[in-house]
C-alpha cells in the first residue's frame, strides 16, 4: 500500500495506533503526571493566528534555510528519539534516510539502537544529542566517538536530571528498561506485523534490540537495567556546559530552555543556539508551552545565536508561527515518529512531505516567498486594527 492515503499527521497517528501494541504507542503518544501539558502545547498553538497580507507575487517560493552554517530544504530538523528502534525494524536508520532524502539534519539520541558510524554511513547531515551520565568520563567519550563519526552538532539535553513519572509506563511495562509481562506479551501478540516485522527482525538478525551507544559490549539490551554510570545525572551545572564547549568541535545546541535568563546563560557558556522546549510535555507536566516561551528569549538573544522551537509541532501553520515568533527553524518529533511506526521510512518521507506542503501553503496565504519573510507583524493581536 502506497503512502498518499495518508493526507495530514493525524492519518499517520492513527496508522501507528493500529500497528503498535497500546503499550508502546503509548509510550510515543503520551505524556506525563496528569498529562495536561500535551493539550496546553496544542492550546497554545491553536491560539495564535494570522493577519495575512494579500495581493502579494508568491508564485516563486523558496522554503530552504541557512542552519548551523549549513543549507537546509526545510526550516526543520528530525528531534532525538530513543523508541525509533522499536517502532520499526532499524527504525533510527529509517528516519535518518528520510531526512537526509528530505534535506534536513537528523538527530541521533544517546539512548539509540543503531551504532553511530552506522547512522553517519547513511550521507545525510548527523546531529547527536547527549544526556550526561553519571559517569562524565564515559559521556566525553561519547563525545568523542560522535565527532569522530561525522556529526557536526551536539544537542545537550538539560531538561531531564532525573527520569520522569509515566504512571502508564509502569502499568504497561513499556518503559525503560521493558519489563515483560502477561498483559504486553498479550498486547504484542494482537499485532503480528510488529510483533514479526520488528522484533522477529531483530531476534533473526542481531537478536534483541540493544542500546548501541552505551559503553561496554556487548551493548546493554532493552530488558537489562541501567548501570550505575549510565544513569542520568542529576548534577550537571553550567560548568559542563562549559566543558563540551572547550572538547566539541562542532555546533553546540542547549535543548530545554524555557526562560531568557538559561537562554543568555547558554550563549554565554558558549553555545551556538538553543532549543526551546519542555520536552514535548513528557518530563514536567505543568511546564509553560515553548511556543509561549520562545518571544521572550528571541528577544533576550536578539539574533545572538541559534533558536530551535520544539514540542508539538504537527502542522505546517505550527512552522510558520514559531518562525514568525523568533524561531529560526524547528525540531519534529512524534510526527516522524507517527510516520515511522505507519510505514517505516515512507511513512517518515510521508509526514516530512505533508508538513513542507503545509508550511509552504500556509506561507503564500501569508504572503512570504521564504522562510526569512515570516514576523511578528503576521500574528494577530486583539488590540490591532488591520
Amino acid at each position: 500500500m502506497g503512502t498518499a492515503h495518508w493526507h495530514d499527521i493525524a492519518d499517520l497517528r492513527a496508522a501507528a495506533r493500529r500497528r503498535l501494541p497500546r503499550g508502546l504507542f503509548d509510550y510515543v503518544d503520551r505524556g506525563c503526571d496528569a498529562e495536561a501539558g500535551l493539550g496546553r502545547n496544542r492550546a497554545a498553538f491553536d491560539a495564535i493566528t494570522f493577519a495575512p497580507a494579500v495581493l502579494r507575487d508568491v508564485a516563486d517560493r523558496s522554503l530552504d534555510i541557512t542552519l548551523l552554517g549549513r543549507a537546509a530544504a526545510l526550516p526543520m530538523a528530525i528531534a532525538p528519539m530513543s523508541p525509533a528502534g522499536l517502532l520499526w525494524f532499524e527504525g533510527e536508520r529509517e528516519l535518518a534516510l528520510a531526512a537526509a532524502r528530505a534535506g534536513i539534519p537528523y538527530t541521533l539520541p544517546t539512548e539509540s539502537m543503531t551504532p553511530l558510524a552506522d547512522i553517519a554511513a547513511v550521507g545525510g547531515r548527523v546531529w547527536f544529542q547527549l544526556y550526561v551520565w553519571t559517569d562524565k568520563t564515559e559521556s566525553w567519550r561519547l563525545v568523542d566517538r560522535a565527532s569522530k563519526a561525522g556529526c557536526d552538532t551536539l544537542v545537550l539535553t538539560v531538561d531531564t536530571p532525573v527520569p520522569p513519572h509515566r504512571a502508564f509506563n509502569q502499568r504497561s511495562g513499556f518503559g525503560t528498561p521493558f519489563r515483560p509481562g502477561p498483559s504486553n506479551i498479550a498486547d504484542m501478540l494482537l499485532h503480528p506485523s510488529w510483533l514479526f516485522g520488528v522484533m522477529g527482525r531483530y531476534l533473526m538478525s542481531s537478536g534483541l534490540p540493544r542500546l548501541q551507544n552505551h559503553p561496554g559490549n556487548p551493548r546493554r539490551s532493552v530488558l537489562s537495567s541501567t548501570p550505575p554510570g549510565t544513569r542520568m545525572n542529576a548534577s550537571v551545572t553550567w560548568e559542563d556546559v562549559g566543558t563540551l564547549r572547550r572538547i566539541w568541535p562542532g555546533a553546540l545546541l542547549i535543548k530545554g530552555i524555557l526562560t531568557p535568563r538559561d537562554a543568555v546563560r547558554a550563549i554565554d557558556h558558549g553555545a551556538d543556539g538553543v532549543v526551546v522546549s519542555n520536552h514535548g510535555a513528557r518530563n514536567l507536566d505543568a511546564a509553560v508551552p515553548p511556543i509561549l516561551a520562545l518571544p521572550a528569549i528571541a528577544a533576550a538573544i536578539s539574533g545572538r545565536a541559534t533558536i530551535l522551537l520544539d514540542s508539538g509541532v504537527r502542522h505546517g501553520s505550527d512552522i510558520a508561527k514559531a518562525l514568525a515568533l523568533g524561531a529560526n527553524a524547528v525540531l519534529i518529533g512524534r510526527a516522524a515518529l507517527f510516520g515511522l511506526a505507519a510505514g517505516g521510512g515512507n511513512g517518515v518521507s510521508r509526514a516530512l512531505d505533508l508538513l513542507r506542503l503545509e508550511f509552504d501553503t500556509t506561507l503564500a496565504m501569508l504572503g512570504c516567498r521564504s522562510p526569512g519573510d515570516l514576523n511578528a507583524d503576521l500574528i494577530w493581536r486583539t488590540h490591532q486594527r488591520v
